[in-house]
């Protein structure tokens, strides 16, 4: 399967993606500097038509950054984004229009992102009525409802207000509302982690079903690792804004290389309880740093339980190949 993703078209393609913000730590007097903080430094991947790519790592790594990044709602610092071979990161205001009904986001509080005082029908309709104005009060109608039965809410709800919905199904109408469109990317930006765990795999199945029937690649970020392995293709792991593992599934979760990786995975929950007892958790010591003053040469270095000299010279890089690449001076990816 990821075999037959590498021959696909490339959709996005990341190069050296760079986020920082100027900040003023406390009492600063205003002639001092701000300070950088560096939310995502670096980053570099290609994502496929029709693939899936899980984004994992602690609070704080710069996940939820590097995703609004890539769609314009967070000024990146450096680097290159290309949609389909268009810069993104050198576009007008007018130009993103038309990147932007390709690219959609969900997120991640269901209540919090859909405007109370809109009913679901016209919440779902809004993006319609930008991007086609020309179409008929009756034709946003008709698409609306047929969007609702397509992720599973019944079209006569289309005149009630977003606070007489569980959490599950106003998740439901922002996911209505990314679709309308008929994108070819969705940003989930951890789209389940405010829903109870039987709603979660309803949300997740959902989301699966809809790539299949519309052909759509998603970029799912989530903390919960089970969720990660189950839906995605690849999976990027993210540590202090850079990125330090990318493979299949299969390699990150069964076979990972980098030393941050390994600790992640081991606290992943086994369903047998006895394998579960007996498992072997790595404890990673120390600190996670700051993004403000990160450590030089290799961020991990400071936990890492492999660190030499070297690495607090040298920024190790990915590398590797597309099923399996490592950002470690310690791990060879081959």
């Amino acid at each position: 399967m990821n075999d037959v993703i590498e021959q696909r078209k490339v959709l996005l393609e990341i190069a050296d993606l760079k986020v920082h913000f100027d900040i003023k730590e406390g009492k600063q007097w205003f002639w001092q500097p701000p300070k950088t903080l560096k939310a995502v430094d670096g980053v570099t991947l290609r994502l496929y038509e029709g693939e899936t790519l899980g984004v994992v790592g602690e609070s704080g790594c710069g996940k939820s950054t590097f995703a609004r990044a890539i769609i314009g709602l967070v000024k990146a610092t450096d680097g290159k984004v290309a949609w389909l071979g268009k810069d993104l990161l050198g576009m007008k205001a007018d130009e993103w229009r038309e990147v932007r009904s390709d690219i959609q986001m969900i997120f991640q509080d269901p209540l919090a992102s859909l405007n109370p005082r809109m009913t679901i029908g016209e919440i779902i309709a809004e993006p319609l009525r930008t991007y086609h104005p020309k179409l008929s009060r009756q034709d946003v109608r008709d698409r609306v409802k047929a969007m609702m039965l397509k992720v599973g809410l019944l079209p006569n709800l289309i005149n009630r207000y977003p606070h007489e919905f569980s959490g599950g199904q106003c998740q439901r109408i922002g996911i209505a509302r990314a679709l309308i469109l008929e994108p070819k990317l969705i940003i989930c930006d951890e789209p389940v982690s405010a829903l109870d765990v039987s709603i979660q795999a309803q949300v997740v199945n959902l989301l699966q079903q809809l790539q299949r029937e519309m052909g759509l690649s998603l970029i799912f970020i989530a903390h919960d690792l089970a969720v990660v392995k189950h839906i995605s293709d690849r999976v990027l792991v993210m540590y202090l804004g850079h990125a330090v593992e990318l493979g299949t599934y299969d390699e990150v979760y069964h076979n990972p290389l980098h030393p941050y990786t390994k600790a992640l995975m081991s606290a992943v929950p086994i369903p047998d309880p006895d394998l579960e007892r007996n498992k072997k958790i790595q404890l990673l010591e120390g600190e996670l740093p700051s993004p403000i003053n990160p450590p030089s040469g290799c961020v991990f270095r400071t936990r890492c339980p492999l660190a030499g000299p070297e690495c607090a010279q040298t920024r190790p890089v990915l590398e590797g190949s597309f099923r399996h690449a490592v950002s470690s001076l310690k791990v060879d990816p081959l």
